[in-house]
């Protein structure tokens, strides 16, 4: 088996160094071929055209991929999957890949989303690190400008507008394995000393601030930490476990239902959503042979939302087939799913 790509997830408030940490690591890459999911483009103002001149062997426009939803635990399958799969199913395909999240997301969501079938036999999570603003907290705040995190807070709808922000910080420390505590120039050594006693209490055991001013750490501190984080949930407390209507994405299952040609679409869409609601599927997605169409047909379906397109023309000498993905948590009743799909086939495919 080959070896996992391994995934760093930046969080931190908004102005604690996010984007400055990320360009020391495009500036400092010693080789690595680098890979961008970038959430906030135009709150954090990162400066796109340098994330792709970054002086990197073959960067260009596929290896940053842009997320406009800041919740990925509430959009994992609309949003973060889609997007981490098309990095790991380029042909060339990165050394590391760097996630910022919205720096109002819960991370620990996030890397539970790692544990999905689709990305976990090719990807881990390397490390968690928050960027903490020290002269921001000295002052008693989470961020140098609260109005402006408070609305790009109030701005986003896919956050949870209840959570006070001082759970959000403490679960970005919680789920640290490094915290950069950023702008140490700005605060003396007193005050220095009392924000480290005030992130102490929200720290991990063994996971220590490591100082420093304009984000310049060594990037061999930040890449390489190989801690596994999606492995490791349960030393990784939150404000938020256990709350109502949270998704538990340990365990999951999946499988592939083979079909023949599907002249129906329409109606074999429409039987995929009664298996949905009949059963616990999260996903489903594939292909489809369309008879007379010389492109391949993807289907995509979330939850009851279900969508179609054509990606590609079918390859010469490519053996045209049918084939559908089936993902749920553990005890999904295969024989029952393959069956029902299978029927909704059966009929178009025998009036061909």
């Amino acid at each position: 088996m080959a070896a996992r790509i391994p995934a760093t997830v930046v969080t931190g408030f908004l102005g604690a160094g996010k984007t400055t940490l990320i360009r020391h690591l495009i500036e400092n890459s010693r080789g690595r071929r680098l890979a961008f999911l970038i959430n906030e483009f135009g709150d954090l103002g990162i400066d796109r055209e340098l994330l792709l001149g970054c002086g990197i062997e073959g960067c260009g426009e596929d290896d940053v991929v842009e997320l406009a939803n800041g919740c990925l635990c509430c959009t994992v399958a609309d949003d973060f999957l889609p997007a981490i799969e098309t990095i790991l199913d380029r042909a060339d395909p990165p050394d590391h890949i760097l996630i910022e999240t919205s720096g109002l997301a819960l991370p620990k969501p996030l890397v539970r989303a790692f544990n999905w079938p689709e990305v976990r036999a090719r990807v881990t999570v390397d490390g968690v690190i928050a960027v903490v603003d020290a002269a921001a907290v000295a002052a008693g705040r989470f961020a140098d400008d609260p109005v402006a995190v408070q609305a790009q807070r109030m701005a986003d709808p896919s956050l949870d507008h209840d959570n006070p922000l001082e759970e959000v910080f403490a679960d970005q420390l919680l789920c640290a394995d490094m915290v950069v505590l950023n702008k140490t120039d700005l605060v003396d050594r007193d005050a220095l000393a009392r924000v480290e006693a005030t992130l102490a209490d929200d720290l991990r055991v063994g996971v220590h601030p490591v100082r420093c001013a304009h984000a310049r750490v060594d990037v061999t501190a930040l890449l390489g930490i190989a801690a596994a984080a999606e492995d490791d949930l349960e030393s990784r407390p939150s404000h938020h476990d256990g709350a109502d209507g949270a998704h538990d994405h340990d365990d999951f299952e999946s499988f592939t239902v083979m079909l023949g040609a599907v002249p129906d679409a329409d109606a074999l869409e429409a039987r995929l959503k009664e298996v949905v609601q009949d059963h616990d599927i999260l996903r489903i997605k594939g292909f489809l042979d369309r008879p007379g169409r010389p492109r391949r047909a993807v289907v995509q379906g979330v939850g009851p939302r279900f969508q179609r397109y054509y990606d590609r023309d079918w390859r010469d000498g490519e053996a045209r087939r049918s084939e559908l993905v089936i993902i749920g948590l553990k005890g999904l009743d295969r024989s029952a799913i393959e069956t029902a799909i299978r029927d909704a086939a059966a009929p178009a495919q025998a009036a061909e």
